[in-house]
């Protein structure tokens, strides 16, 4: 039986094309800046963001702590949602890394008010206060919804009136471009540096995208060295993340109508509900209306020979991605739908 992995767009298996464009890379030793596929694949990477330069690194978090620390001073606080990858899931690297502190603004979903932000900058003239040296924005948000541009163009303003840097958790940034019917410039447009994922829906196995001006990835690239992140025959993985950048980011529309499906599945069964308004990119999200036994219903998808994570707080989450198929929608539903009868 298909083995079905629904935990994260980040469990995909590279494609036979990745595989085989690995065996074949020309490389070099990216630390003396000498590699042609990683060259090939900043390139690429700046022009579709219309930023002037961009630097592969190893991993979504690395992308933004880096960015972080070479945006901000130690002691500088950066205002970024509440709800935010950056605030949840890195571990708390913006402290220990960047030297900062966070400032959190609530978020509607995954929205933050221009007007707040605005309201909560510091410029460091009282002794007392922290300076604010960055702005973070997310889109796609890691709850599954799309930032809308308006709400992008006004925090946008509020930056650039305040002469404040502003950085894009990108991680699913084509996913976002892709709801939107957009180019993916008409996001990145609204910010001074963006970092997006090879890794997630574009299916590459490893590595991301910081991407700026050409002062900026500069900086940056000196401080990725300084992290350990100055890797060397990195071609043979730059090699896949071309493919992830060019090809795969064209066929997201497939996962967001299985997300969408699997949503009205979903909500069709007695115990379950789903807004299907929230889902807009490649995750459903979805709570139980009744108590569950989530060890049990683990087991039961276990059983069934898929993978996922166990609700949280009532709250469960499935991702779609190119390995989950239109036909495999139904036996995912069929599972839950059984667990709960």
């Amino acid at each position: 039986m298909k083995v079905l992995d629904l935990r994260s767009d980040t469990v995909t298996q590279p494609t036979d094309e990745m595989r085989q464009t690995m065996v074949n890379a020309v490389v070099g030793d990216d630390v003396y800046g000498d590699d042609p596929t990683v060259i090939e694949l900043e390139h690429a990477a700046a022009y579709m963001l219309g930023k002037e330069a961009a630097l592969f690194v190893p991993s979504g978090t690395f992308g933004n702590q880096l960015a972080i620390l070479t945006h901000c001073q130690r002691g500088d606080e950066v205002i970024v949602g509440d709800d935010s990858h950056i605030v949840w899931h890195e571990a708390g690297g913006a402290a220990v890394i960047g030297g900062v502190q966070l400032r959190t603004i609530e978020s509607v979903d995954g929205v933050l008010s221009a007007e707040k932000i605005n309201s909560k900058i510091r410029h460091g003239i009282d002794i007392h206060e922290p300076k604010t040296g960055l702005i973070c924005l997310e889109n796609a948000h890691s709850n599954g919804r799309v930032i809308p541009l308006a709400a992008m163009r006004e925090v946008w303003q509020v930056a650039q009136d305040q002469n404040i840097p502003l950085h894009l958790d990108g991680a699913r940034i084509f996913n976002a471009a892709t709801h939107l019917q957009v180019d993916v410039r008409d996001i990145a447009q609204y910010c001074d540096s963006v970092m997006f994922c090879l890794s997630k829906g574009l299916a590459a196995p490893v590595g991301s995208m910081l991407a700026g001006s050409h002062d900026f990835i500069a900086r940056a690239r000196r401080l990725r060295k300084m992290l350990g992140g100055g890797l060397r025959q990195v071609g043979v993985l730059a090699a896949p993340g071309l493919i992830a950048l060019k090809t795969m980011s064209l066929r997201l529309n497939e996962d967001h109508d299985n997300a969408r499906e699997l949503a009205r599945q979903l909500a069709a069964i007695d115990g379950i509900e789903v807004d299907l308004d929230s889902v807009q990119i490649n995750m459903v999200w979805f709570r139980f209306t009744r108590d569950i036994d989530a060890a049990a219903l683990t087991a039961a998808f276990a059983t069934a020979s898929i993978k996922v994570n166990p609700p949280e707080n009532g709250w469960m989450r499935l991702v779609t991605h190119w390995q989950i198929e239109a036909n495999d929608l139904t036996r995912i539903s069929a599972v839950l739908q059984q667990a709960l009868q």
